[in-house]
C-alpha cells in the first residue's frame, strides 16, 4: 500500500490487489516506529495520522523478577515522533488508502486473490486473480509481490528462499485493561515464561513466546494451566484470565525467518516479508517493509514513468535494502538463539535471579539504551521520500 501510494503520488498508474474485502485482521504488525512516523512527517501527514486512536511507548521495558529494565529510550532519536505508536494495522491501511485515493493513478481492487503470474518470453508481464465476478487478468510493466511470508507470487515465480530458522513461535491473545494497570508496554519473564504485554488502551494485547512447534504440547495441559502462567508472569491480570474462554481465543503466529537470494526477476520485484520474513523480535517487520517501499519508489518511479523497468533497476532496490535487512535479521537471530530460546522453560531459580548480560549492561550503563532504541526505532538505513508529487484530484 505504501509503495502504491508513493508511486501514484509520483504520477505512476498503480493497481493494488487485496485478497480480502477489508483490512480487519487481528494480530498483524501494529507497531509504527519512529522511522515510519518520520516518513509521515515528510509527507505532511503526521498530525493527521496521530489523530487516529493509538497508544505510545517512549521506552522499551523488560521485567524479570525484581528487575525492571529500560531496554531502549527513544527520547534521543533525531525524529519528530520519538516513540512507537501502537495502532491497529487496519487503521493505518485505511489511512494510506484515503491518501492514495487523492491521486488519479491509484486503483485499489479488493476481493482479488492473486493465483498466477503471467510470463511472456521469459518476463513477468502481469498476474491472474480470482474475484467474486470471476477471473481477472492485470498486465503491468512491473509486478510487485508484497503478499507476505507465504507469498503466492514468489512461489509461482520460482524464487529461491533461504531459511534461517527460528526456535520459537508466539501465541497472541487479548484481555481487558483496567484503570490502575501499568501504562507501559512491557516484556516480562518469570519461571521460564516470556510474555509480551502491549497497552492497546482498553485492552492488553498479550503474546506468549513458546518453543518452536510446542503449541500442540501446551494444549493438553489445559487452558487453566495457560491462564495460571499468565497470572504468574503478570499478577495484575489474574482477575481477567477467565476472559480466555477457549483455545479459539489464542492465535498462533508461526515464526519464520527467511529471505530470497534474489528479490527480482524480469518484470517482478519482491519487498517486505515476501522478500525477507522477519522475526517478531523488536517488532520491526512492518517498518522494514515500509522502508523497502520507500526505496523502491525512489528508485523506480522514473523508470516506470518512462515505461520500462530493467533488471538493473530492480537490482538497485535489492542492493539498497539487502544490507539493512541482513544486519537486522542477524541481530534478531542472535537474540532468538542466545537470549530467548535458552530462557524458555528455564526456572528463574537456576539463574539465581541474574539478568542476561545484555540486559544487565543496559540497566547499569544508561547511555547504552540509545543503541537498541536506534536499531528498533530507525533501523540500519532509514529511507526518506525523494519522489516529487504529481497533481491530485
Amino acid at each position: 500500500m505504501m509503495l502504491g501510494l508513493l508511486l501514484a503520488r509520483a504520477g505512476v498508474d498503480v493497481t493494488v490487489l487485496e485478497k480480502h474485502s477489508d483490512f480487519l485482521r487481528d494480530f498483524r504488525g501494529d507497531t509504527i516506529h519512529p522511522s515510519t512516523l518520520e516518513l509521515m512527517h515528510e509527507l505532511g501527514w503526521l498530525d493527521e495520522l496521530l489523530a487516529l486512536p493509538h497508544t505510545k511507548a517512549a521506552m522499551l521495558r523488560f521485567q524479570s523478577g525484581s528487575h525492571d529494565v529500560v531496554v531502549g529510550d527513544f527520547s534521543h532519536l533525531p525524529t519528530h515522533a520519538r516513540f512507537i505508536a501502537f495502532m491497529p494495522q487496519w487503521d493505518l491501511l485505511d489511512f494510506l488508502v484515503r491518501k492514495a485515493s487523492a491521486y488519479p493513478g491509484f486503483h485499489l481492487r479488493k476481493c482479488a486473490e492473486v493465483t498466477e503470474v503471467v510470463f511472456e518470453r521469459g518476463r513477468i508481464v502481469g498476474i491472474k486473480a480470482l474475484t467474486p465476478e470471476g477471473a481477472l487478468a492485470v498486465r503491468a510493466t512491473l509486478v510487485v509481490a508484497a503478499d507476505g511470508r507465504t507469498s503466492t507470487v514468489r512461489q509461482r515465480a520460482g524464487m529461491e528462499v533461504e531459511t534461517l530458522g527460528a526456535p520459537m513461535d508466539v501465541l497472541w491473545f487479548r484481555v481487558a485493561r483496567k484503570p490502575g494497570d501499568p501504562t507501559d508496554s512491557i516484556g516480562r519473564y518469570e519461571k521460564g515464561q516470556i510474555f509480551i504485554l502491549i497497552n492497546r488502551g482498553d485492552q492488553w494485547q498479550c503474546g506468549r513466546v513458546i518453543a518452536k512447534g510446542s503449541f500442540e504440547s501446551i494444549k493438553p495441559l489445559g487452558l487453566e494451566s495457560f491462564r495460571e502462567d499468565l497470572a504468574t508472569v503478570a499478577p495484575f491480570l489474574a482477575d481477567r484470565t477467565r476472559e480466555l474462554r477457549d483455545w479459539d481465543d489464542v492465535k498462533l503466529l508461526t515464526v519464520r525467518v527467511d529471505r530470497l537470494r534474489t528479490w527480482y526477476r524480469p518484470g517482478l520485484l519482491c519487498i517486505g516479508d515476501a522478500a525477507h520474513a522477519m522475526s517478531p523480535v523488536g517488532g520491526v517487520g512492518i517498518n522494514l517493509a515500509v522502508q523497502d517501499a520507500v526505496a523502491a519508489a525512489n528508485l523506480l518511479a522514473a523508470p516506470l514513468l518512462a515505461g520500462r523497468v530493467t533488471t538493473r533497476d530492480l537490482r538497485r532496490v535489492q542492493e539498497r535494502r539487502e544490507w539493512p535487512m541482513r544486519v537486522t535479521q542477524g541481530l534478531q537471530v542472535l537474540i532468538q538463539n542466545r537470549i530467548l530460546a535458552p530462557s524458555l522453560g528455564r526456572l528463574s531459580s537456576k539463574r539465581n535471579g541474574k539478568l542476561p548480560l545484555p540486559l544487565w549492561l543496559v540497566q547499569h550503563v544508561p547511555p547504552l539504551r540509545r543503541v537498541p532504541a536506534r536499531l528498533v526505532g530507525l533501523g540500519i538505513r532509514p529511507e526518506h521520500v525523494h519522489t516529487s508529487e504529481a497533481p491530485v484530484h
